[in-house]
Order: structure tokens, then sequence, then C-alpha cells
């Protein structure tokens, strides 16, 4: 009787401290690789289709130290082996075995931030992102035209097309689908402003709009200077004037811009001098960003069509060619 009661209380003890020590484990910090600190956490990707077993193999090669048998016994106990989800995770010192399978289940992959800057070029775009450690890079080679191609915008020049801000993307996104999801949200910005366009607006389509913007966003020092310059452009669109202005010169001049522009610069014909060409530059010339665009297909009503930087980030806005030439000789001329 005596030995009938050992079989069953030794088992049922040795089960006990098993569930004990098991729960136990889940709450202890996992061991991982060296290397891995508070401002490097360990990285590993899941490949898509992976078994609850292979993940625990990968999870154990990539450096956390713990045999897989016990990662593997976690995921199938724990019910939620058929919830892990595939990407690059990151586990910093101190995750547990229960915290680790939660971010797998729960598809908690590690995130990125990259920013593109509103009045940036094409040129600064692409160095953006081809600079990302965090992107894999698969544009890299590649012209402009052909990132547009694959992107799903063939045939599009690709000036000014990338909405300007920052963008959270999965730890080794390809560098094409952040460009790809900024021109999308260009577009879709783009759109929204057009539809809310001034009935009076002299633009005939929303391309012509993103141009404008674009102008307006290198033209800009003050914010609420931004749609009074609107204002003036869209005055001498009316009339036929010429643009005249330097950011649009100094874009035609490309790489050869060595910082000062010159009176032969405002004299060489190219497609985007505005001195010698009527009407709007055939591409944008920067990205701009929402208050440039609504500024664009909103411009304030205004009498001016002149208007000279005070040299503080300010305009002085003129009606007439006399009160220009005055304010040039104010805030250009002697300074």
């Amino acid at each position: 009787m005596r030995l009938l009661k050992l079989l069953v209380v030794v088992p049922l003890l040795l089960a006990m401290l098993a569930a004990a020590g098991g729960l136990w484990w889940l709450q202890q910090p996992l061991p991982l690789a060296a290397g891995a600190s508070d401002k490097e956490p360990l990285l590993v990707t899941i490949d898509p289709g992976s078994s609850a077993q292979t993940v625990a193999d990968t999870l154990s090669a990539s450096g956390v130290n713990t045999p897989a048998v016990f990662l593997y016994a976690w995921f199938r106990l724990s019910g939620q082996a058929r919830d892990i989800k595939a990407g690059t995770y990151e586990f910093a010192p101190g995750i547990t075995p229960r915290t680790l399978l939660s971010k797998l289940a729960r598809g908690e992959q590690a995130l990125r931030s990259i920013t593109l800057v509103e009045g940036w070029n094409i040129r600064q775009v692409l160095q953006a992102v081809r600079a990302s450690p965090d992107l894999t890079q698969d544009v890299n080679g590649m012209s402009p035209s052909d990132i547009m191609a694959l992107i799903g915008y063939p045939g599009r020049h690709p000036e000014g097309r990338f909405f300007p801000d920052t963008y959270r993307v999965v730890t080794r996104a390809p560098a094409s689908s952040v460009l790809k999801q900024a021109a999308q949200a260009m577009e879709q910005r783009l759109a929204k402003a057009w539809e809310q366009r001034d009935p009076a607006s002299p633009l005939r389509s929303a391309d012509e709009a993103l141009v404008l913007a674009s102008i307006i966003e290198k033209e800009t020092g003050l914010e609420s200077d931004r749609r009074r310059i609107a204002g003036v452009f869209s005055n001498r669109l009316r009339i036929g004037m010429r643009l005249q202005t330097d950011p649009a010169v100094i874009y035609g001049l490309g790489e050869r811009f060595d910082g000062n522009l010159r009176r032969v610069d405002l004299q060489n014909d190219t497609a985007y001098n505005t001195y010698t060409r009527a009407g709007l530059p055939p591409t944008p010339i920067a990205i701009p960003g929402v208050a440039s665009l609504m500024a664009a297909v909103q411009p304030m009503n205004t009498n001016a069509i002149y208007f000279v930087s005070r040299g503080d980030g300010s305009s002085q806005f003129s009606a007439t060619l006399e009160e220009h030439n005055a304010a040039v000789q104010r805030y250009i001329l002697r300074r």
C-alpha cells in the first residue's frame, strides 16, 4: 500500500516540480548572443512558411542562447505555435520566453524611421534612401526613371513625386518599398489638395499645382508668407508675366550650381529658366509639403506681383515695379 502511494505521489511531485520549473523559466531573461545591447538589440529574421521547429532552430542559431528544444516545447505547449508570423524581429537583453513568443505571435516586427524633407530634390531623396543602413538596397545602380517603373509609375518624371514625411518601415525592408509608399502618399495628398482648389486658380491640372507648390516650397522662408507668395505667382500666370523665380533657374543648372547665382545664369536659356521662358517649368523642382500644396491651390487674394527677400526669412511684397525696385534697393543692394 505504501509502495502504491509512492508510485502515485512521486510522479505527481515530479510533474509539479517540472511545471514550477517551467513557469520559472518563462519569467527568466533569455541569454542573448554577446554584442546585443539596449542600443543594438539582437535581430532575427523568420522566413515565411517556417514551422515552429524551424523558428526555434533559427532563434537558437541566431543568438538566442537557449536550446532549441526548450523553445520548441514552449511554442507547442503555449498553443501559439501556428500563430508565429514571418518577419524581422529585434530582441533586447532581458526578454523572457513569454515576451519573445508574444512578439512573434503578434507580428511585432522591428521598425525603423526614415525621413524625407520638404524642399529636397530627387537626388537628395535617393541619397537618403540609399544611405539608410536599415533598408535592403534594391535600387542601387538604377536610374530614377527605372526606379519609377519599379514602384509602379513608369514614364512619370520622378522630381517632386515623393511626399516629405517620416516613414516607419520594417527593418531590412526593400528601399523601393519606402519610395513606393512616399509616391503613393504624394499622389493622395496632391489629389486631395486639387479637389480643394480655388475656382479662380490659373492652374489647369493637378500636375501644374505640384510644380507651383514645389516653387513655393523653395521660395518660402516664413510660413505666413506662403499663400501670399502663391498669390504673386498666380497673378503672374494669370497675366502671362514670367515667374522669374531663382530656385527654378538653380534647379536647371543642376550640379553646375556652385552656390552663387550670376547674371549670366539668369540669361542662359534652359527649360527651367523662368526669366527667359513664360509659364511654369516642365516639372517640379523639389518635394513640397502639405502647406505648399494647399498654398498653390488656394493662393491669397493679393494685388502684389513682386516680392523680394528681406534677409530675415520674410519677404517684401509690391504691386508696382517702382515699389519693387525700392524694396530691392533697400533689402538686396544695401545688404
